[in-house]
């Protein structure tokens, strides 16, 4: 394989790992690897192990390479001297090697991202790029930096937001070529733990798409309640809904989705941006579309939809490009 046309993509979180052989010229994915070891795991593992800190970058490399080697299987060529870029956990506390965050702003280009390059060796024979996380004076970031790079934002004194949901998600501004401002919210956390470990979870039930049924009819009311009540005592209603049979527990599970997504997008009435990127995984990016067209937003501002791993590979491959002069390589 030309370590000059290919890269590997390694999106290494908290709880899971993937990793890609990419074509930089397409982005077409050419292979692919993933697995529940994350970080957290692996720093278990690597606690475990004993061993000397100097070993840590090359602990948590083996486990890269155990990857590399299941992708060459598959590929059917050897990959020595093809470039890995890392973004993610792997630069935290837990990672392999702790980076400091790049504090805000940061060029939507990726120039500016802090780095860290690692030199090839006997046993891991491919120069490796590690990026690390963003943050502001109350926030932080690691991966969605680079998704947001990936996107393409227009400079423009104009404000856009790169619109991230998930567990955690992000909506940062950009203007002028800048990320300038980072939100968070634990939008999908609280879903999560309302829908699974409150009373609410035996009046929910997941399953359907947005649009069978009355999931939508559902999902519209909890964005626009979202807007107009208190959120703490609207998740109640999830439970009297089932309580007094108003609706199906797949149309609660819809309902609660709506209601805190909506309420994540309050402040967008507010605080219209000029455009909106909205980048994630195409379940989350279909409701969180559909909440921006209850709200109006999506009426009065652009809304560019992208999928998390097409942003992925474009930023990877951003911030790959700015450091090819510098990388070592095999």
């Amino acid at each position: 394989m030309n370590p000059t046309t290919t890269f590997l993509s390694c999106d290494w979180g908290t709880t899971a790992f993937r990793l890609r052989l990419v074509e930089r010229e397409t982005l077409n994915v050419l292979a692919e690897e993933s697995s529940k070891q994350g970080n957290a795991a692996t720093a278990k593992a690597w606690q475990q192990a004993v061993q000397p800190p100097e070993q840590r970058v090359a602990f948590y490399l083996a486990i890269v390479r155990q990857h590399i080697q299941q992708l060459e299987a598959v590929a059917g060529t050897a990959l020595a001297g093809v470039p890995v870029v890392i973004l993610g956990m792997a630069s935290s506390t837990i990672g392999m090697a702790e980076l400091p965050y790049k504090a805000l702003p940061f060029a939507v280009d990726g120039s500016d991202l802090l780095t860290q390059t690692i030199a090839p060796t006997a046993d891991f024979p491919h120069p490796v790029l590690l990026i690390s996380g963003v943050r502001s004076a109350d926030d932080v970031m690691r991966g969605e930096e680079v998704q947001l790079v990936g996107c393409g934002f227009e400079n423009t004194p104009e404000e856009q937001l790169f619109l991230h949901p998930g567990t955690h998600a992000k909506h940062v501004t950009v203007q002028n070529g800048q990320a300038t401002t980072l939100k968070t919210y634990m939008t999908g956390e609280l879903f999560a733990l309302l829908s699974t470990q409150s009373i609410l979870a035996a009046s929910v039930e997941a399953g359907g798409t947005l649009t069978a049924g009355r999931h939508q009819q559902w999902f519209a009311r909890g964005v626009l309640e979202g807007q107009q009540a208190n959120l703490l005592h609207n998740a109640f209603m999830v439970r009297t809904n089932d309580l007094f049979s108003q609706n199906s527990k797949s149309e609660n599970y819809f309902y609660l989705s709506g209601l805190l997504i909506g309420s994540e997008c309050h402040e967008l009435l507010a605080h219209r941006p000029a455009r909106i990127v909205l980048a994630g995984e195409p379940v989350l990016v279909d409701l969180y579309g559909a909440a921006l067209r209850v709200l109006g937003i999506a009426h009065k501002c652009p809304v560019t939809t992208k999928t998390a791993e097409e942003v992925t590979l474009n930023g990877q491959l951003a911030v790959l490009k700015q450091h090819l002069a510098t990388l070592p390589t095999v």
